[in-house]
């Protein structure tokens, strides 16, 4: 794609995704966009170092719980909340 970004498909687990990005980022920064399926797996997988989340009150329906079925955040911990009339910004860390 125009500016030298590319897209691999893994489809042997979530590990060898992990590893593939760390080894392409060569040293930088990974980020993961998705749904609450994937999500989950990271977490409970031990493989987030942070996990930013953006709360819009908006009734959408239906869709996945984040957080559902979860015992706990793995090691991450809540370090800010910044709210705004329209969203609440929640950052947690490992620590």
């Amino acid at each position: 794609m125009e500016g030298g970004t590319t897209f691999t498909f893994v489809t042997d687990g979530i590990e060898s995704a992990y590893d593939l990005a760390r080894r392409a980022a060569k040293g930088k920064d990974v980020a993961l966009a998705g749904g609450a399926n994937i999500s989950q797996q990271y977490l409970n997988a031990g493989l987030l170092d942070e996990m930013q989340l953006h709360v819009v009150p908006i009734l959408l329906g239906s869709g996945e719980r984040l957080f559902d079925g979860m015992k706990d955040l793995h090691g991450l911990r809540l370090v800010k909340t910044v709210a705004a009339p329209n969203v609440t910004h929640l950052k947690f860390v490992r620590g």
